[in-house]
């Protein structure tokens, strides 16, 4: 397992700065409250011989403190994956051209929606803190993920995504 990366503040408890776009808003309804007027996505990107790249969320965060992928709020009429490359190239400094799209969930209320973007790295890449939502970002193992104390979107989603996962793997001859 690689080292985490931490950021030069980790556990610094401010938020980011700068200009708020439309999507960046709590939508609330009969099934709960979620953030990102527009839906939200995440990217979980494998490396062959690194793991899943995990990223512990800033305390003052949703659910923060816990482990999930790097992701966030769509911005007005952006598709789940733009969005989810977006994000993690912010988030994690993940480069949208070294990743290949393996396949996408969905989990969806009705009224929001989260995509779950799952790549591959193709190319090798360093992955670092590029804004304050991260405490750290650290690559783990597909049999230790759960080990973590997941954010409890993705623990729930984690299981679905790790067979699907296995079995692209599997069948792309890299499991």
């Amino acid at each position: 397992m690689a080292a985490p990366f931490a950021g030069p503040l980790a556990g610094d408890p401010r938020r980011p700065f700068g200009p708020r776009d439309p999507g960046d808003a709590w939508v609330d309804g009969e099934r709960g409250r979620f953030w990102g007027r527009f839906g939200s996505a995440g990217l979980l990107v494998h490396d062959p011989s690194k793991g899943v790249l995990l990223q512990h969320r800033a305390l003052w965060s949703d659910q923060g403190g816990t482990w999930g992928l790097p992701g966030g709020a769509l911005h007005q009429g952006e598709e789940a994956i733009h969005g989810a490359l977006r994000e993690a190239q912010e988030e994690a400094a993940v480069p949208p051209e070294n990743v290949r799209v393996l396949f996408t969930a969905v989990f969806d209320v009705g009224y929001w929606s989260y995509t779950t973007v799952v790549a591959e790295a193709q190319r090798p890449f360093e992955a670092a803190i590029s804004d304050p939502e991260s405490l750290e970002l650290q690559w783990v193992g597909i049999d230790a993920v759960a080990d973590r104390e997941l954010h409890p979107g993705f623990a729930a989603a984690w299981p679905a995504l790790r067979t699907r996962l296995t079995e692209a793997l599997r069948r792309s001859g890299r499991a």
